[in-house]
């Protein structure tokens, strides 16, 4: 393992380049900083004239927002001289506080990665009108991140933030002037990274979507850069972000909404338009990534995503959910079955309970989760948030005619637990006007005596928007859509219950919806067919 001596922590001289932040802005948030206000992660605090910095902060994720200082993009969207003069003494504050590498939470590697990220961009705002001394406390900040970030680096970071340091040291890099060798190891470090956990079909190797769209957030301007200092850009940062475009397009849905997955919460729509808006192919989505796991079918109106892929490596696993062979459907514009997703700000108790299998359009045996995580383990403080057991043998087959197109999958999630394996098969018609799918459950060789007499239950949660009304004597539902669209849905006969969900992937917070639930035990059904079919007008 390196040390961090050879690492230099050369400060830079000056900046020659400012790479675009790409995300959206919104000038009234300068006002309210200038007026004392940060509102971050659903927390409002105002600081009465003290330091932000110096506050106790409300929650841990409002205070990983504010000193990962990404909030600076709206003050410069005011382009005034106030909120220039605002965002220098904010950045300096900060500097003279918390400005040396501590044990404290702003300098977890992840968060000062994004600090250096947003110092780079945003230093014309930071640095216009700046006196000398000013110029090179910033300069000496840059430095210090720069070597602090390597050094976590040289020490074994794991999972995702790893990417997003190479990110922030290749930058510096290439923003800097006299930082060639900065910028030579950061590209090494980022291409090295990218091999890892960006997969040939484009998706990440943590298989949530939210971290696509977060690093084209960041690839985009970093290739920006390249071509900014006159620079070939390494061949594979390009190609990543080819495949990574097609394989965000598979998970959107006729609204625009990216489906809930392993993590996935509410779609900022604009964010998710601007990333797109810089995919000159325009090319397709997606349909088959047998790399990610996932899978799209689409027909007529009618599109169905679903996750038919083995759970991602420990150290990326943080944010993974127990939702093996679960899918979303929608209909043009009208989200119809979704799993419940992550709210928008930290609820740890929330995000938990999305995490399990009960939260997914799946079938649950025992009302127990196919897969494990180390909070429910009592293995926090070892591997937080970590999927500690889950399926280990997941597989998957696509066909597709001129009548319809079929996927099919197994996982083995619930063999030591039950000896049970479950099989999904999905078909959607060349139409889209119907939906058949049947789930099986099989006893393995793990032959676990009185499995034959477990319970299990397929969930169906639905989006807000569509009602549910129980017909044909409880053995159909009716769904109507916002736009008078209906479907019927059936299960083999058996009695469907609606039950009480909760939708926690919407922008204006959790709410209230419904899910159809079919029960039955293994030995008595085993197997379950159920359908989904559009009516006429």
């Amino acid at each position: 393992m390196r040390r961090l001596a050879q690492f230099g922590a050369q400060a830079p001289e000056r900046l020659l380049i400012a790479p675009q932040d790409i995300r959206t802005t919104d000038p009234t948030i300068a006002s309210d900083i200038y007026s004392g206000y940060f509102v971050f992660a659903g927390k409002s605090v105002n600081a009465h004239g003290q330091s932000p910095f110096e506050i106790v902060p409300p929650s841990e994720a409002w205070f990983a927002s504010l000193t990962s200082f990404s909030w600076l993009r709206h003050l410069r969207a005011a382009d005034s001289a106030l909120a220039r003069a605002n965002a220098r003494a904010l950045v300096g504050d900060w500097i003279h506080l918390r400005g040396r590498p501590s044990a404290a939470q702003d300098w977890q590697a992840g968060i000062a990665a994004r600090r250096l990220l947003a110092f780079l961009s945003q230093s014309p705002l930071i640095l216009d009108g700046a006196d000398r001394d000013f110029y090179r406390l910033f300069m000496r900040a840059l430095g210090v991140h720069s070597k602090y970030l390597q050094r976590c680096l040289s020490e074994g970071l794991e999972g995702e933030t790893r990417l997003i340091c190479a990110i922030a040291i290749a930058e510096l890099g290439l923003c800097a002037q006299g930082l060639n060798s900065l910028a030579r190891r950061g590209t090494k470090l980022l291409v090295d990274e990218l091999k890892v956990q960006i997969l040939p079909d484009g998706g990440h190797i943590g298989r949530n979507p939210q971290t696509i769209v977060d690093l084209l957030l960041d690839l985009l301007p970093l290739r920006q850069a390249y071509a900014a200092r006159g620079t070939s850009a390494p061949q594979l940062l390009l190609n990543v972000i080819d495949r990574m475009m097609p394989m965000l397009r598979l998970f959107r849905h006729g609204d625009g909404s990216i489906a809930l997955f392993n993590g996935m919460g509410p779609t900022a729509a604009h964010v998710v338009a601007t990333v797109l808006a810089y995919d000159d192919a325009r090319a397709a989505p997606l349909a088959h990534a047998p790399h990610s796991g996932y899978e799209r079918m689409e027909a007529g109106e009618t599109i169905i995503i679903a996750d038919f892929g083995a759970p991602p490596p420990h150290a990326f696993s943080c944010e993974a959910h127990a939702g093996t062979l679960s899918f979303e459907m929608s209909c043009g514009a009208n989200r119809i079955f979704i799993n419940c997703g992550v709210p928008a700000n930290a609820r740890p108790d929330l995000r938990e309970v999305a995490r399990a299998t009960a939260a997914h359009t799946d079938l649950v045996v025992g009302d127990t989760s196919s897969a494990r995580f180390a909070s429910g383990a009592g293995l926090d403080r070892f591997v937080a948030r970590q999927m500690i057991a889950g399926p280990t043998d997941v597989r998957m087959r696509r066909a597709q005619d001129e009548h319809a197109v079929e996927i099919e999958g197994s996982h083995n999630g619930y063999d030591r637990s039950f000896g049970l394996l479950h099989e999904r098969r999905m078909t959607l018609s060349a139409d889209g006007l119907r939906l058949e799918g049947e789930d099986k459950l099989v006893a393995t060789k793990r032959n676990i005596p009185g499995s034959g007499q477990a319970d299990y239950a397929l969930r169906f949660h639905l989006h807000p928007t569509a009602r549910a009304e129980l017909v044909e004597g409880g053995a159909a539902a009716l769904l109507t859509l916002p736009d008078d669209t209906r479907w019927l849905f059936r299960a083999s006969g058996l009695p469907i219950v609606i039950e009480e969900s909760i939708f926690l992937g919407g922008r204006e917070g959790p709410r209230q919806t419904d899910q159809l639930v079919v029960s039955a035990k293994v030995r008595e059904v085993p197997a379950l067919v159920w359908t989904m079919e559009r009516l006429s007008a």
